[in-house]
């Protein structure tokens, strides 16, 4: 066997034992994605050198990105996001990058780091895909404190990628990247309209609904090109990719509406591909491209961990303080944890910093090394928090209109 299938056979494994791992024993309590870049770390170079991350690993784990990003765009609800909810959840990411920022800039000064605007785009993110699969296991998604978390957490992911893109893709400068990034939004619209307007049109929907369950499975085949046409464009504008993935997943919610349910599995296939699928590949291959040889034998990266796990808690929990009057103490606590939990950005960002020379290796290992706490710990201690909370009935059932 080639080597390069030696590798991805690897990953495959890996990416099929971390969630049976948890079935099996479910008082580990652990989110899959954690198992998932464990076991990368532990057949990657920096282990047991078991698997490489060739060619073949990381373009299916570009892939699983670009999917994960894909599926976090579906998950954003435009309609709900707005009112009083869209100010509370924009207030909360503003207060976050001035705390980042000002935490970041102090870090810098005393040598830690560089690059203080790329730290505090770093520590600002949360990653939505793995609060949504929290929300969702727990019962939470479509309760008040659930939606939320999930306004927050859409917030930061939408506004962290548009601030990666703008400052810190391609070689132009920020006027030039600003009018890269209206060009996009041009075109994201005009496609969203294009779209839309071809779902409405009867013979093109009808087209649809007959090919839709088929062998052609054309829906499927439609969010993936777009995908993919999304993602190949951000890039050839110098823009990051993951804006591309992002916004496709946005378009497609957006544009392809099914008022009259005749296409009601078409998300749930979109989500069975990309997590059954690419997404763990993703992961595993994230895990295989961790140093944990950079992070134990190097006592200066390692003391870092604590203080990006610090920065995550302070740039991302703080701010919850301001669900604390809709919420309550604890599940304001419980949301504010959940959107300090970080991973799949950091290690996207921090790729990116080390690709421009903004951030060395040993930061960058150490903040990744934050994530996995983070991911480890906080859905565990949010989930605990609302377990105790004595939240009044009127939280427990669904969510109200939105609120004005």
């Amino acid at each position: 066997m080639r080597p390069e299938l030696t590798s991805l056979l690897l990953v495959g494994a890996a990416a099929f034992a971390a969630p049976l791992a948890v079935g099996l024993v479910p008082w580990l309590r652990l989110p899959p994605v954690v198992l998932e870049i464990v076991l990368g770390i532990a057949i990657g170079p920096s282990v047991l050198d078991w698997a490489e991350l060739d060619e073949p690993v990381r373009l299916l784990g570009l892939i699983g990105l670009a999917f994960l990003l894909l599926l976090a765009g579906l998950e954003l609800d435009l309609h709900r996001l707005r009112g009083r909810l869209l100010r509370l959840s924009a207030g909360g990411f503003v207060l976050s990058f001035a705390l980042a920022i000002s935490l970041a800039v102090v870090l810098d000064a005393v040598g830690l780091v560089e690059s203080p605007l790329l730290i505090a785009i770093i520590a600002s993110a949360t990653s939505l895909g793995i609060v949504i699969s929290v929300l969702e296991d727990a019962g939470e998604s479509m309760t008040t404190f659930g939606q939320t978390v999930l306004a927050g957490a859409s917030i930061a992911d939408v506004g962290t990628i548009i601030l990666l893109s703008l400052f810190f893709s391609g070689h132009a400068g920020l006027g030039a990247r600003l009018t890269l990034l209206a060009a996009f939004g041009v075109f994201v619209a005009a496609v969203g309209l294009t779209v839309a307007g071809a779902a409405r049109s009867m013979r093109v929907s009808d087209a649809l609904v007959r090919l839709q369950d088929t062998t052609a499975q054309i829906r499927v085949r439609g969010a993936f090109l777009l995908l993919l046409g999304f993602v190949v464009l951000a890039d050839r504008l110098g823009l990051e990719a993951i804006l591309g993935a992002f916004v496709a997943g946005a378009v497609l919610k957006l544009a392809d509406r099914d008022d009259a349910m005749t296409h009601t599995h078409f998300h749930e296939k979109l989500s069975e591909i990309g997590f059954g699928v690419f997404v763990p590949f993703f992961f595993v291959s994230s895990g295989m491209a961790f140093d944990a040889r950079a992070v134990l034998g190097d006592p200066a990266t390692l003391a870092l961990v604590p203080i990006f796990v610090a920065l995550l808690l302070v740039a991302r929990a703080l701010p919850a303080l301001l669900y604390r009057p809709s919420l309550g103490a604890r599940p304001a606590a419980a949301a504010g944890l959940l959107q300090a939990t970080s991973l799949g950005f950091i290690v996207v960002a921090t790729r990116i910093g080390m690709d421009l020379g903004l951030i060395a290796g040993g930061p960058a290992t150490a903040f990744v090394a934050a994530g996995l706490v983070s991911v480890l710990v906080f859905p565990l201690a949010a989930l605990t928090l609302l377990q105790q909370a004595d939240r009044p009935a009127a939280q427990e059932g669904p969510i109200p209109a939105p609120l004005h």
